[in-house]
């Protein structure tokens, strides 16, 4: 067994406007660490192009027509204030979904134990019939849909790290009885969203609100107290992760002070649940994460567990 990783030259042809913080840095930062002799144990593969018929999973067909009716032939075109198109969008963004579902196909097969996609735009924003907060389609929740509905699981979790609550995956999967959701999140922070009392159409989505300036601490106290226990119940075939690395304290656009030994200790015990449910399969997808350095880092501290746990 081992682990699967995702990345494509199209994540670095979706270029924003200077200045914007979910840039091809991130992706360049990324690459600086992993694609070096310590990381040669992945299982490298491209991700694939998805087709509409896999997007439509989650979207509507309408809505997959208006974003690739809004790519500009050169420059940008703005869904809204902080959400960007350019011409080679579109591809970074099918590539996104294309990898998550690899991913699957890859753990459930057995080819790995776990994955992670490096990709970008991210995901977790983007609601049904709405493009946000950086993201077009909602990578993590098609991701979950592909496993229960091409694979005929019974059961999924999507656990969401990421700074911001993932109100795109909610949206998402509120009517999914089959789909756990768990976010832990800063609260107040964009989107507004996430509060204790959003619980999904069938119980199953479990928001846990953390305050700014909370640390670690908090964190792995809420792992094992809400986290876990919420996982155990619902018993997943897959866990699927938004791992987000903006909760880290150098991060620019939120104000929680995680460190980066936070992110591999939360990897960890996402590992211990998936080794205890479901025979260790564990998919993970980038998210946020707008400190170049306190990304590397992050994402370099998340992949060593993945390596380690995948042996």
């Amino acid at each position: 067994m081992s682990t699967a990783y995702f990345a494509h030259p199209s994540g670095l042809a979706h270029v924003t406007p200077p200045g914007h913080p979910e840039q091809v840095a991130r992706l360049q930062a990324i690459a600086a660490v992993i694609d070096t002799p310590r990381y040669d144990a992945l299982i490298r593969t491209e991700p694939p192009v998805a087709a509409d018929e896999d997007i439509r999973r989650c979207h509507p067909q309408a809505y997959i027509d208006r974003i690739a009716g809004a790519i500009p032939g050169a420059g940008w075109a703005a869904l809204d204030g902080d959400t960007h198109l350019c011409p080679a969008s579109m591809e970074a963004a099918r590539r996104g979904v294309g990898g998550c579902l690899k991913a699957v196909d890859m753990v459930l097969a057995g080819e790995v134990k776990n994955a992670f996609a490096a990709m970008r735009p991210p995901g977790h924003h983007a609601e049904t019939e709405t493009a946000m907060g950086f993201c077009l389609f909602g990578n993590a929740a098609i991701a979950a849909k592909h496993a229960l509905d091409h694979h005929g699981l019974s059961r999924v979790a999507v656990v969401d790290f990421d700074v911001h609550h993932g109100n795109g995956t909610q949206d998402l999967l509120w009517d999914e009885a089959r789909a756990l959701f768990v976010s832990t999140h800063q609260m107040p922070l964009f989107p507004g969203t996430g509060a204790h009392t959003e619980r999904g159409a069938h119980g199953q989505i479990v928001n846990v609100p953390l305050p700014p300036g909370s640390d670690g601490s908090l964190m792995r106290r809420i792992t094992d107290e809400v986290i876990l226990p919420a996982l155990e119940r619902h018993a997943p075939e897959l866990i699927i992760v938004s791992a987000g690395f903006d909760a880290h304290r150098a991060d620019p656009l939120a104000s929680l002070d995680w460190e980066t030994e936070d992110f591999a200790w939360i990897t960890e015990r996402l590992c211990d649940a998936a080794d205890a449910l479901c025979g260790g399969r564990l998919v993970s997808t980038l998210e946020g994460g707008y400190d170049l350095a306190a990304l590397a880092a992050s994402v370099a501290a998340h992949v060593d567990v993945l390596i380690k746990r995948g042996g």
